[in-house]
């Protein structure tokens, strides 16, 4: 897998875009970096005092500002004030389709960006608890992956669960893992199945 094969697979898609009325906006960065052969991505465990998703495991990203001229702009941003990455060190491979979250009413945003290794990651002790770094092969084996079916807001939805060691990666983050490794499977020269 390389980084032209992973834009090539951003692009050749159309990207599904979600209705906005009633959520708000919020876009993530999936900064990506390879090392010993093998793709990472950066997440980040929020802080116990952010205002939403206390202590779970997410891409650096949050709400607009009002001097952000786009949703791209908001993700590069926030990724600098949470991890300490210049938005000159994330090469932009493209965007995800847009994802809900149930509990919360965000729309999220989401663009992979390639990023340099090494980098020195700063957490903002805001915002960011911890920072791991989990290397592509883990979240595309079965082993380390689960889904159940559970109701949210009266509805049944399927929750995905990612398993790191003994982290675990869910809700809104792990259903854009899910939809980011099903996009990079021809890249990534196989299935998520």
């Amino acid at each position: 897998m390389t980084k032209e094969a992973i834009r090539k697979a951003l692009s050749q898609r159309e990207r599904k875009v979600e209705d906005t009325a009633g959520y708000m906006p919020a876009a993530v960065l999936l900064p990506l970096f390879e090392k010993s052969g093998d793709y990472h991505l950066v997440f980040t465990k929020r802080t116990e005092t952010v205002n939403y998703h206390k202590g779970q495991f997410s891409f650096p990203g949050g709400r607009p500002h009002p001097g952000d001229k786009s949703l791209l702009e908001t993700a590069l941003r926030e990724t600098w004030e949470g991890i300490g990455l210049p938005p000159k060190d994330a090469e932009i491979l493209g965007q995800l389709d847009d994802i809900a979250t149930y509990t919360t009413g965000f729309i999220i945003s989401s663009f992979v960006a390639a990023i340099p290794f090494p980098h020195q990651f700063k957490a903002n002790p805001a915002e960011v608890d911890e920072i791991i770094e989990v290397p592509l092969p883990v979240l595309l084996d079965k082993r380390n992956f689960e889904e159940e079916m559970l109701e949210v807001g009266g509805r049944p939805i399927m929750q995905y669960f990612y398993h790191y060691g003994d982290r675990v990666i869910y809700g809104a983050t792990a259903r854009i893992v899910k939809h980011f490794l099903e996009v990079i499977a021809p890249a990534a020269g196989g299935g998520t199945d």
